[in-house]
């Protein structure tokens, strides 16, 4: 009986951490449409009200879930405000990048940059960690090298955008995990650690006349508001549900987002989809599920070799 209540309890756990995994990937998924609604203010803008309008809701999750002593500590330690000043510098960098690709048209290239991200931060664990890469995960990381490869040869230049998103994202998410703090206690710090120079630069915008906040329509004003909600919840709904979940489930569940993109990209903001990129993201696919079969793989080999 006590062992079926502990089975109910870690299947509850995963259905939660399931459900709040997956309203983050579909958010992040429908993104676009909100970057494109904002695609006719100043990119700065959009950042720095990005950043602002995430901090109250950042902490009010935090005041909800109880964890404000953990984060009062973390403002009274040197170490870990320079960590989290490092982290939010990548973070920013990846949704510059972000939403200037949307709002150019060029949205199809975030997705394959999600897409080769998981496969980056292989390279990183690698290369910086010491972990070791079986022959499935070589494979996947050379096929995407073949995929960035066929861009380059076609466009004549790197495809810039899709690997800054990747390497900054992996960048970030490789230091986020040297942060001796939780998730929304992190997300909370990082933003707080931004807009002090993003409320300076509203502000600057507001005084000289050239904001769109307050100068422009009700309409201007709310998107920029709305520009918190829409980054800040995925971000804290992952968070929560990546607690819950096994690493190899968050590992799939990751396509999901640039699935929903590269869609959008090409069925409704109809951008280009040529033979060259069809190789290329042939090539990614293939990598991406290569690399899920040697995660699913070697989860089934652990337990035997115990």
């Amino acid at each position: 009986m006590a062992m079926d209540a502990i089975q109910l309890e870690a299947d509850s756990k995963a259905r939660r951490g399931f459900l709040l995994a997956l309203g983050a990937y579909l958010l992040w998924g429908l993104l676009p449409f909100y970057m494109k609604a904002v695609a006719h203010l100043p990119l700065a803008e959009v950042i720095a009200h990005r950043i602002v309008w995430s901090v109250p809701i950042a902490a009010a999750v935090l005041i909800w879930a109880g964890r404000t002593a953990d984060f009062k500590a973390a403002l009274r330690s040197p170490r870990i405000i320079s960590m989290a000043a490092l982290t939010a510098a990548l973070i920013s960098v990846n949704w510059g990048i972000y939403v200037w690709a949307i709002a150019v048209d060029r949205t199809i290239e975030t997705a394959l940059g999600y897409y080769i991200n998981p496969l980056v931060s292989v390279v990183v664990g690698a290369l910086l960690l010491s972990e070791r890469l079986d022959r499935l995960q070589i494979a996947a990381v050379v096929l995407a090298a073949i995929a960035v490869a066929v861009l380059t040869i076609d466009a004549g230049k790197l495809p810039w955008v899709s690997l800054v998103l990747a390497f900054s994202f992996a960048a970030y998410a490789f230091f986020r995990k040297t942060l001796p703090i939780g998730p929304s206690q992190g997300f909370l710090l990082e933003v707080l650690l931004l807009s002090v120079p993003a409320l300076g630069y509203i502000i600057f915008l507001i005084v000289t006349g050239q904001d769109h906040f307050v100068s422009s329509s009700l309409n201007d004003t709310a998107l920029l508001i709305g520009c918190g909600p829409v980054t800040a919840i995925p971000l804290l709904l992952f968070g929560f549900g990546a607690k819950l979940l096994r690493l190899s489930t968050i590992g799939i569940m990751q396509y999901i987002a640039p699935t929903i993109v590269f869609l959008i990209a090409v069925l409704i903001f109809g951008e280009p989809f040529g033979s060259t990129q069809a190789i290329a993201f042939g090539l990614i696919w293939a990598a991406l599920a290569i690399y899920s079969w040697s995660m699913f793989r070697g989860r089934e080999i652990r337990p035997a070799m115990r």
